[in-house]
């Protein structure tokens, strides 16, 4: 199985500048529990933003460029090859950016939704547009904001059809 993993916000933004643009606590506990102990697969400018690899994760950057390295990390240079190095987990994570996540729609069998209610002009990078006629929304768990969540949001789990 393979699962993508992000925060969208309702007009499909996922981050300014290779930051987020909010900051929602339960979201990253959330993230972190779900995706220990498996492969994340991720672009050079996500993991970038990150700095490091994720503890207790192999990390596995996906780069055009051919002399890019990162300290405890699997480098490919392609989706395909990133799910390859990955193989020997039962269920890998796909963490972004915005092109990775649409490369992997067509490989991915579950998305890991944590749907941000509102929506963000300054935002620079997207999630791809989804065909929800390919989707099947299994999960869904609504959050009010609150005093440490300035946005409504939900967690949503869609299985590929």
């Amino acid at each position: 199985m393979l699962t993508i993993i992000a925060a969208v916000a309702k007009n499909n933004a996922l981050g300014k500048n290779n930051d987020l643009i909010w900051r929602l606590p339960a979201d990253l506990k959330r993230f972190k529990k779900i995706t220990r102990g498996h492969h994340v697969i991720m672009g050079r400018k996500t993991f970038e933003s990150l700095g490091k690899p994720l503890p207790h994760r192999t990390t596995i950057i996906i780069t055009r460029n051919p002399d890019y390295t990162a300290e405890g990390c699997i480098v490919v240079d392609s989706l395909e090859k990133a799910i390859l190095e990955a193989k020997s987990d039962d269920n890998p994570y796909i963490l972004g950016g915005g092109e990775i996540y649409k490369q992997a729609l067509d490989y991915a069998d579950v998305m890991d939704i944590t749907e941000v209610h509102h929506s963000f002009d300054e935002a620079d990078a997207f999630f791809p547009e989804i065909d929800f006629s390919k989707w099947e929304e299994v999960k869904r768990e609504d959050h009010k904001a609150d005093e440490h969540h300035k946005y409504d949001y939900s967690f949503v789990t869609y299985k590929k059809k």
